[in-house]
């Protein structure tokens, strides 16, 4: 398949960009607002072109057992869910991240807590950026805000995961996973041969053979010492992770006076906020994350000298915020806004916001 243009929702450009990734399985379970991501990959019956597995496990704990599983072996393989889904895979995700194995989540999220409500949210960042399992580990986590980005992260995501031999997470909100925009297709990777997958994979457990004793895969250290020194080899990863792959987007930050940090559909909404405030003579710049973690601090630290203040907007009640504040070292004011249940704020909203900031 060649490079191609689509008009799809972003749940469905996460679906042909796995294909076109060349993913080897997927395993999922339906929930509300992402379930256009399996039913679309059972639409592309991609186990007829490119040999993809597409299965719909008995439950969401199953489905990421079953990435586990394909990820030992080298696989390409993913999972995607919404909310509370991510909230029953978290200990394999912990197991992956313990067992140093790479594999791609995608968490479209909606209002919480519990089962909440299918409107879209924001409200999963603690539960990713922090480490939502049990145990020191990190999960790369990127926030796209375009349906460009949800296709494009899909090869980012599985790419670093492989690179770091660390689970990565697409974090996306119910806006991103339902809106449909304009999208240009990747072209088709091909699968990777078992002999490839023994030769840039050997960690990998592929069965015995005469040559090779098959590789123990396994999260579990009963010795202290042993599982200190382990700890400590993923803590040298995750620095590595922070110097070298931070991702963020600037937009007329150079002249502003204040800045509006924000991730997702509420960077959306931001744009539009900062254009109606330099309308009103309010020089706003708008200031992205997009690898939430790695969170973009030493890039953000550079403006405690340079604004008079940052608004955070969030689909939360105020989490990434925590982030911004240790960023700037507390140097200057920074506030939150956002709305809760499912309420996506509007642009007039957030401009009230930041003029309550400026005065």
């Amino acid at each position: 398949m060649a490079e191609e243009v689509k008009l799809l929702k972003g749940n469905e450009a996460i679906a042909l960009a796995a294909i076109r990734y060349g993913t080897d399985g997927y395993f999922g379970y339906p929930i509300t607002p992402q379930s256009e991501i399996m039913e679309t990959l059972m639409d592309e019956k991609p186990w007829e072109t490119t040999g993809m597995v597409v299965l719909q496990a008995e439950s969401e704990v199953a489905a990421i057992n079953m990435v586990y599983g394909g990820a030992a072996c080298g696989k390409r393989v993913m999972t995607s869910s919404s909310s509370p889904g991510i909230s029953l895979k978290q200990e394999g995700i912990s197991y992956m991240a313990g067992a140093e194995l790479p594999g791609l989540i995608v968490n479209v999220m909606r209002g919480g807590p519990g089962l909440g409500t299918i409107q879209p949210s924001q409200a999963d960042y603690f539960q990713t950026v922090k480490g939502g399992g049990h145990g020191d580990y990190r999960l790369i986590t990127l926030a796209p805000a375009s349906v460009q980005e949800m296709a494009d992260h899909v090869a980012l995501g599985f790419d670093l995961s492989f690179k770091y031999c660390n689970p990565a997470m697409i974090l996306a909100d119910g806006v991103i996973g339902q809106m449909m925009e304009k999208v240009v297709l990747p072209e088709q990777r091909p699968r990777k041969s078992e002999a490839e997958i023994r030769r840039e994979q050997p960690w990998a457990t592929l069965g015995k053979t005469r040559d090779r004793k098959p590789n123990i895969i396994t999260s579990l250290e009963l010795d202290s010492s042993v599982m200190e020194k382990n700890n400590l080899r993923f803590q040298a990863k995750y620095k590595a992770i922070e110097e070298n792959e931070v991702l963020y987007e600037e937009i007329q930050c150079e002249d502003a006076d204040y800045l509006i940090v924000a991730f997702g559909s509420a960077a959306r909404i931001s744009q539009k906020v900062m254009e109606l405030a330099r309308k009103e003579g309010i020089k706003v710049g708008l200031f992205r994350p997009i690898t939430l973690w790695p969170f973009p601090t030493r890039r953000l630290n550079d403006y405690k000298d340079k604004v008079k203040g940052i608004l955070t907007v969030e689909l939360n009640a105020g989490q990434m915020v925590e982030d911004v504040r240790l960023a700037v070292e507390c140097k200057i004011p920074v506030e939150h806004y956002g709305r809760l249940g499912g309420i996506v704020p509007t642009p007039q909203e957030v401009l009230e916001q930041i003029k309550k900031l400026k005065n």
